[in-house]
This record gives structure tokens, C-alpha cells and sequence, in this order.
């Protein structure tokens, strides 16, 4: 059964600003990669990524729902998810 993954990547601009960046994806080493190149989210590109945290799920359409959850989190209950984790 085949894997999905919700994730978090905290980014940094060239001013030093972190802003987070969440997503879901079948391969996380390989979108982690791409978002690490420029190949990812124009969010993303030119800046430090960092990944942050992360979920599985069996269902892509449970994936799905959760990244439109998370992506609607204010901030604060955003790092308040990955400090629940240590990755």
C-alpha cells in the first residue's frame, strides 16, 4: 500500500525571515530534494530549507485533507505541531 506524506519545511529568505512551507507528496526524499534545488515550490526557491515535520497516511485523499488543515493554521499553532516531534 503506498505511503503519502504531509510535511512541513521551514524556509529562510536571504533577510533571514523563516516562513513555513507545507505540502504532501508520495516521495518526501525526493520533494525535500527538489524544494532543496529550486526544482520545488517557487515558495521555496532561494532559500534555506529545512524539514520540519512530518505525517503518513495510507489515503491520498486523507493527505490531502490534512495539508489543507495544517495550511490554514495560524503560525503560532503551526510550530506549536513541530515542536511535537523531533526529527
Amino acid at each position: 500500500m503506498p505511503l503519502y506524506y504531509v510535511y512541513i519545511v521551514e524556509c529562510v529568505d536571504s533577510k533571514g525571515r523563516h516562513q513555513f512551507y507545507t505540502g504532501y507528496t508520495k516521495d518526501l526524499q525526493r520533494r525535500i530534494l527538489e524544494h532543496s534545488t529550486g526544482k520545488g515550490a517557487k515558495f521555496c526557491r532561494n532559500k534555506g530549507i529545512r524539514l520540519r515535520y512530518f505525517e503518513t497516511f495510507s489515503e491520498q485523499g486523507e493527505a490531502m485533507k490534512r495539508e489543507l488543515e495544517i495550511k490554514r493554521f495560524p503560525r503560532k499553532k503551526k510550530i506549536e505541531l513541530i515542536n511535537t516531534v523531533e526529527i
